[in-house]
């Protein structure tokens, strides 16, 4: 099938010249603001000619721009060319500022007029692909965004893990979504139908944590009205998170060791033992065998908790991630708060991939939700992100390039376990091509190990 041009021209002379101009294209001709909405909707076009002067205003140029809005709403992946009148550099910045992908000067000059139009065909289609792979590339898991190979890992270990019972330990920096993957553990467990409860233990004061874990029976202690349950007889069934372990004081990692080995609790001021059937998973941020070193962790709870250990990585080392994660977040945040066509421009993009990251996922999320409030137009931008130049890494283009390639050949590698030919047929190259990036990338030892057998 022919690729879709949308021709918005009140002029029907010059439409017969533009459709006959095209012929390489499917030509779809709308003469005013509705007919070119009724065409966006029935046609979906890649790309849209856009002619401000429209009836009923022929001479102005608002009802064009209120084309241009609603076409760019309706479907922001569409690339709009705006067709202006000469030396109108107001009126041609006002389109590209509203999110016009380019415009042409009136009287227009066919051949400029061919370049921008096949130009504009080729970006969606890049912008297409692209959307497709990461569509593919991100994880499988719901609720998880992505394409890193370490995190790819994760993910495979998270679905051997998920169906059993297996006690979890989830080790990693605050905001790289600890949470989120015990979540991911419950929902691939047989008890995902069942409560998911979670507890800080670095939020409790520690005068109040055991009786917020095992509950307590009226009367206990002052103000003790009522029998309140624990969050561990909450989850009874489900599953518990006990997230940062490590701040858990050590009088109570006692009375947890105990329930874990014996499944049983007892409330505050409670006589009698309450047998409990919860998964339990733990999360922390501390380093728990120097703290077993020190003394300020126990050395059979942490070998209680840890019958399956999962590093996360911080984002920082997650490259991969960094710009899947951040238009992940953009759209979700647009949508929330009605911008649903704003994205990233490539100076952004370029200060998401440099920027460290001290605050991981947690800072990324905060970061989009502020560009998004305060984004005025079509792109995010650097300082809507509020990353200062002193945060981003200078942008070396053959560095940049490298990194590139060596990250779309350890995606490649690891989506196709490993087989070289499937690998340089999905990255459009020959396989003696892949080699020679293989070696001049360094990828590492075991790519080289895998070359020579």
């Amino acid at each position: 099938m022919k690729p879709t041009l949308l021709v918005v021209e009140d002029d029907i002379g010059l439409q017969g010249q533009l459709r006959w101009h095209f012929n390489q294209y499917e030509v779809v001709l709308a003469d005013c603001r509705e007919a070119a909405i009724s065409a966006v909707r029935r046609h979906e076009p890649q790309v849209v000619l856009q002619d401000l002067g429209l009836p009923p205003d022929a001479e102005g140029i608002e009802e064009g721009f209120a084309s241009l809005r609603e076409i760019l709403a309706l479907a922001p992946a569409t690339k709009v060319i705006v067709v202006t009148g000469h030396h109108e550099t107001e009126t041609a910045t006002r389109a590209i500022a509203m999110g016009a992908y380019d415009f042409c000067e009136k009287p227009v000059q066919t051949d400029v007029l061919d370049l921008v139009v096949k130009r504009a065909f080729h970006i969606f289609q890049l912008e297409e692909r692209n959307r497709r792979l990461q569509a593919e590339l991100s994880s499988p898991l719901e609720g998880i965004v992505a394409s890193d190979p370490s995190m790819l890992q994760i993910c495979a270990t998270l679905e051997r893990v998920g169906p059993t019972d297996v006690t979890c330990l989830l080790l990693g920096e605050s905001g790289t979504g600890k949470e989120v993957l015990s979540n991911a553990l419950h929902r691939l467990s047989e008890r995902r139908e069942n409560p998911f409860i979670a507890i800080n233990c670095a939020a409790v004061p520690e005068n109040l944590i055991e009786s917020e874990l095992f509950g307590y029976e009226r009367g206990a202690f002052t103000g003790a009205n009522k029998r309140t349950l624990g969050k561990v007889e909450s989850a009874n069934t489900g599953t518990l998170f006990l997230d940062e372990i490590g701040d858990m004081p050590l009088p109570l990692q006692a009375k947890l060791l105990r329930f874990l080995q014996e499944r049983e609790i007892q409330r505050l001021g409670g006589t009698g033992s309450i047998p409990v059937d919860i998964r339990v998973i733990c999360a922390t941020n501390k380093d728990l065998e120097a703290m077993v070193a020190e003394g300020t962790f126990r050395e059979d709870l942490f070998y209680r908790i840890s019958e399956i250990v999962i590093p996360i990585p911080p984002l920082r080392d997650r490259q991969a991630d960094c710009v899947l994660l951040a238009r992940h977040l953009l759209r979700k945040f647009a949508t929330e708060h009605g911008k649903p066509s704003l994205v990233f421009n490539a100076d952004a993009i370029a200060a998401i991939e440099s920027y460290q990251w001290p605050g991981n996922i947690r800072e990324l999320e905060n970061k989009v939700r502020r560009a998004v409030i305060m984004s005025n137009g079509k792109m995010v931008t650097v300082a809507d992100l509020s990353l200062t130049e002193g945060e981003s890494v200078s942008l070396n283009l053959r560095q940049v390039r490298l990194e590139a390639e060596r990250g779309a050949i350890n995606r490649a590698l690891v989506l196709c376990d490993g087989n070289y030919s499937a690998a340089a047929k999905q990255l459009g190259v020959s396989r003696p091509t892949l080699y020679d990036l293989i070696k001049k990338l360094e990828i590492g030892a075991s790519s080289a190990e895998a070359l020579e057998s």
